[in-house]
């Protein structure tokens, strides 16, 4: 008989030192004695990739999370050595890696200081259940350093002293620091000394985070396998680190339609035909604005995918086209899940083409979700995603659906432990094939990437809307999200609050939560508050369960109606100011939410602010969380700002006293922001808009706004055909300035502005347009006292007296 030893556990491994090094253009490999190769790779001056392998080979070079539009190219590249390390310059970032066990320090190139360490730095233990590595890397924490970002975990912005995992989980009435939940988004920013700098860990695996938690002057992220693969983003700003971490990840591949920005009304579920039409009728009848009506599940033919209910449902196109007659678009709810039933063709399809995810020793994965049990396409084939798109074709062209959410895409499996596929499920993941712990983070990812695909196919030439449950880092350049099963509680008001902000922070601005909560029923005062804050969001839409109560904004008593009403037409007001948000995000990467500490890093009282946030540019924003409240402190930041109700201006840098009674909430304006607002409608384009106002908010000193337009749908505006408007405001003692820029070929359809001037702290002596001096009774000067101009001026002169 042969006896063999045991199998030796090794535990935690080590690089050990360096004896090699080699340079390939802006790509250099480090080698050591054990055969642990790092390979840095400058993408540019403020962006390194760190890529570890402990066999002395790389695996296939790949991922989805980066975008192939990912900018690159740097300025400086200087590699030195001394007798302890080899030092690799940029223009932005000094980089030693040590000979003597291959950790990494980054310093600031302009002033030689620290900004981030390894600790135990890359480290591994062998993984003997599945093979391979679990990967490891641990970094020096400092006192003061603060943490932001990992998407939508529902707890404090700032992580520090907490510990985190990312597997993409279907978590209905999830509470307050449960985790994971729906996404996972490995990308943090670290905040130190008033210097940003950022990590993505691009591992696929279930993966985690740890920030001081277990040992305080520490950090930490590992993975269950696949490579030790992050990037070192060096800001020194927060916005600048985001940005490009979005450059790197991908920005939304187009803008939103506009009317995706508009107030959008779900439950699970409006069925049958009637009950849709009662529902946009008393929207049209209450005049509430409203631009879309969403139908879950129940629309289906025994919720089969690409069906439809013919009881329920017996014309989908005819009802479809008479929603689209009164303003509404139509968005359809699509699964994963595809109902076993030879009968079936989109299953029979599937089946005789192979397309269906399978177990490791053959069967095809079999789980139950809505329709019983069920198949599951291969989202990370590529032939799986065209043809998933093109089934789109009938929905989309023929019948005239405008958008498609995708839900249950974790991928959520019914009555199992896991909530989702075994571990040994096998994915195609684009020719690299592999088990579902590496695919499970990206699948959800992959279906909303084939249906953003074949809605761009079959809506052209309008842009296409998706929306998705879960999500990995990339996401945002097909879809748009929200923050998934929530709970009509004030508790998960305040998630909301929170999560939103921690997904713009996270390179996926364009999110929202289920307003009023999606399980159980809110009371009047909540979903009022709730609204208040919905608006404010970059998606915005209000979604129940329908299992305990209707949660239209009519479903309470008139008072809330009237409260609702109010804020939904402030959103339509605001639609000008977002789409103008939207531009600088699709264009820059730029958050359309920012947290105050994002908003002004370098004041340390915004590094643990939960509540306020900047909508924009120009909008501080803080909701209500309290019931019964009639106000709330709040952290102003510096700087000075209107109060948005009563114009009252106010210097920041401290807590305030805010009245805010149910019909009221906490906004302000920056000082010198120049918004610009519609008239009130229905829906986006009820009304041909012939003239834009302007609400300008005097400052002493200087400030720049802008305004973006085009058709508001198509892809006209990226051959040029857009309208980028900047306004450049210069305020002093007794004269105000404004002037105007603008490029861009497009011709908007209003023909003039419409001024309204708060704060002047001056008597107007006389005014001059593009000078010439425009005597005062000349002027069009409407009920308000607000003055009209030709929106094509170039320069207002306000001059006092």
């Amino acid at each position: 008989m042969i006896i063999n030893t045991e199998l030796e556990q090794k535990g935690n491994l080590f690089p050990s030192n360096i004896i090699a090094f080699k340079k390939d253009v802006d790509t250099l490999y480090f080698s050591t004695d054990n055969d642990v190769v790092l390979q840095l790779t400058v993408l540019r001056d403020s962006v390194l990739r760190f890529r570890y392998t402990t066999t002395g080979t790389f695996d296939k070079d790949f991922s989805y999370a980066i975008t192939k539009y990912a900018s690159t190219g740097y300025n400086q590249l200087t590699i030195e050595e001394d007798e302890i390390n080899y030092i690799i310059t940029t223009s932005k970032l000094i980089c030693h890696i040590a000979k003597e066990d291959l950790k990494v320090s980054l310093y600031d190139a302009k002033d030689n200081e620290l900004i981030n360490q390894d600790e135990a730095g890359f480290h591994w233990e062998e993984s003997y259940e599945f093979g391979g590595n679990i990967v490891k890397m641990s970094k020096a924490s400092h006192d003061g350093e603060s943490y932001y970002g990992l998407g939508d975990k529902p707890n404090h912005l700032n992580m520090k002293g907490k510990r985190y995992q990312n597997w993409v989980t279907d978590s209905y009435a999830y509470g307050k620091d449960t985790d994971p939940i729906y996404k996972a988004i490995p990308f943090y920013t670290g905040l130190h000394n008033k210097k940003a700098y950022g990590i993505f860990f691009d591992n696929t695996f279930r993966s985690y985070f740890d920030f001081s938690h277990e040992r305080r002057n520490v950090t930490s992220f590992w993975a269950d396998g696949g490579e030790m693969n992050y990037y070192f983003i060096y800001g020194p700003q927060m916005q600048d680190v985001i940005e490009s971490y979005t450059d790197l990840t991908g920005k939304p591949h187009q803008l939103p339609p506009l009317w995706a920005l508009g107030y959008h009304q779900c439950k699970w579920s409006y069925y049958p035909e009637s009950k849709v039409k009662e529902i946009t009728s008393t929207f049209r009848k209450l005049r509430i604005p409203c631009d879309a009506i969403y139908l879950d599940i129940d629309y289906m033919d025994g919720f089969r995918c690409f069906t439809w209910n013919k009881e329920y449902f017996p014309d989908p196109k005819r009802m479809v086209k008479e929603l689209a007659d009164d303003g509404f678009k139509t968005v359809a709810i699509i699964d994963p899940g595809i109902k076993i039933d030879k009968d079936y063709s989109v299953f029979r399809e599937a089946l005789e083409k192979d397309y269906f995810c399978k177990r490791a020793d053959g069967p095809y994965m079999k789980g139950k979700v809505w329709p019983g049990e069920c198949y599951f396409p291969d989202f990370t084939n590529p032939e799986v995603r065209e043809w998933w798109s093109g089934l789109f074709q009938e929905l989309i062209e023929d019948i005239g659906i405008k958008g498609v959410w995708n839900d249950m895409n974790e991928p959520a499996v019914m009555e199992v432990p896991n909530k989702t596929f075994p571990d040994d499920v096998r994915h195609n993941y684009e020719g690299n094939y592999c088990s579902h712990r590496k695919a499970h983070n990206v699948y959800g990812m992959q279906m909303a990437r084939a249906t953003y695909q074949g809605l761009k196919k079959y809506a052209y030439p309008k842009r296409p809307f998706v929306i998705t449950r879960a999500a990995y880092s990339g996401t945002q350049r097909y879809t748009s999200t929200w923050t998934g099963d929530n709970v009509a509680t004030w508790e998960h008001l305040w998630i909301a609050n929170v999560q939103a902000q921690r997904m713009a922070m996270s390179g996926f601005s364009f999110a929202g939560s289920d307003i009023g909560g999606f399980a159980e029923q809110p009371q009047g005062e909540l979903f009022t508050r709730w609204i208040q804050l919905g608006v404010f969001h970059p998606f915005c839409r209000v979604h129940s369960s329908g299992d305990h109560g209707d949660q239209e904004p009519w479903a309470f008593d008139e008072d809330v109606t009237d409260i609702v009403r109010k804020f939904i037409e402030l959103r339509y007001q605001l639609l000008p100011y977002l789409y103008t948000a939207f531009w600088h995000h699709v264009d820059q990467g730029r958050p359309i939410l920012k947290s105050l500490v994002l908003y002004d890093q370098e004041d340390v009282h915004t590094h643990y602010r939960t509540d306020e946030f900047i909508f924009g540019e120009s909008i501080l924003v803080c909701p209500i969380l309290e019931q019964n409240a009639r106000g709330r402190r709040m952290y102003i930041p510096r700087g000075n700002w209107y109060n948005y109700w009563t114009n009252e201006k106010v210097k920041g840098g401290k807590e305030l006293w805010v009245d805010a009674d149910i019909e009221s909430m906490p906004i302000f304006i920056k000082e010198g922001a120049i918004i610009p607002k519609y008239p009130i409608q229905q829906y986006v384009d009820e009304l041909d808009i012939d003239e834009v106002f302007l609400d300008v908010y005097f400052k002493q000193g200087k400030q720049v706004s802008t305004l973006f337009d085009d058709a508001e749908d198509g892809y006209d505006y990226t051959k040029g055909r857009y309208s980028l408007r900047t306004f450049k405001l210069s305020g002093k003692e007794n004269a105000l300035i404004i002037q105007q820029h603008k490029e861009g070929k497009y011709t908007t359809k209003y023909k003039t502005f419409n001024l309204k001037i708060y704060g002047l702290p001056f008597e107007v002596k006389e005014i001059q347009l593009d000078n010439e001096v425009i005597a005062i009774s000349r002027l069009i000067v409407d009920e308000y006292s607000n003055i009209i101009i030709d929106k094509d001026f170039s320069e207002l002169h306000i001059i006092g007296k």
